[in-house]
Order: C-alpha cells, then sequence, then structure tokens
C-alpha cells in the first residue's frame, strides 16, 4: 500500500518558487512511476509533471514544461516538484500519485494511489 503524504504547499508573489514533496510512509514509493497534478477551484483535475522509477523519462504538461521540474530520490522514498516563475494560473491544489501501470504516464486513469494534496496559492 502506497500511502502519499504531500508537503511544502503556501501561498507566494508571481515570480516566486515553491518545492513540493511526496512522501510515502510505506516506503514503497521507489518502486513506482510518479505524478504530480493539480486541481484549481472550479476546474477539473488536470496533469502537472510524471517521472518513471529510474528517473529517466520525464514528461511535462505545456503549460509548466520550461518552469517546472520533477524529481526523486529512491533512498528517501520522496518525490519532488521544484516551481519556479510562478504565475496565479498555477493556483491550485497539488496532488501526488503513484501510478501503478509501471510506466511514467500522463493519465489520471493510470494512477492508482493519491495524496490528500497541498494547496499552493500564487497571487499577483
Amino acid at each position: 500500500q502506497v500511502q502519499l503524504v504531500e508537503s511544502g504547499g503556501g501561498s507566494v508573489q508571481t515570480g516566486d518558487s515553491l518545492r513540493l514533496s511526496c512522501s510515502d510512509s510505506g516506503r514503497t514509493l521507489r518502486n513506482y512511476p510518479m505524478g504530480w497534478f493539480r486541481q484549481a477551484p472550479g476546474k477539473e483535475r488536470e496533469f502537472v509533471a510524471t517521472i518513471s522509477v529510474n528517473a529517466g523519462v520525464r514528461y511535462y504538461a505545456d503549460s509548466v514544461k520550461g518552469r517546472f521540474t520533477i524529481s526523486r530520490d529512491n533512498i528517501k522514498n520522496t518525490v519532488y516538484l521544484q516551481m519556479n516563475s510562478l504565475k496565479p494560473e498555477d493556483t491550485a491544489a497539488y496532488f501526488c500519485a503513484a501510478s501503478f501501470k509501471g510506466l511514467a504516464s500522463t493519465r489520471q486513469s493510470d494512477f492508482g494511489s493519491w495524496g490528500q494534496g497541498t494547496q499552493v496559492t500564487v497571487s499577483s
């Protein structure tokens, strides 16, 4: 069982940076491709970034490409999302998730375990 907990969210201003973390108390995160998704108020949850088990494959949504970086530390059982040059449109609840399909994926349906989310608010 993968039990994911996100942290690192907060309220920042346009242009600031944040680093989100996603850890697994069961210490099995290292075995799964991982993803970050976000959901803004009144909108559907959307893909942000994904990373394979060995970090050799990473995909990003076009809206965050060049600003966000996904990484992982399998020794610490933690996945990170470094967010730079934040914009008001990045405001959302951010969720990490573990893929049970064995591959990094952009599809929410490929992810079977989800964290509770961490809020990111970017003001102009």
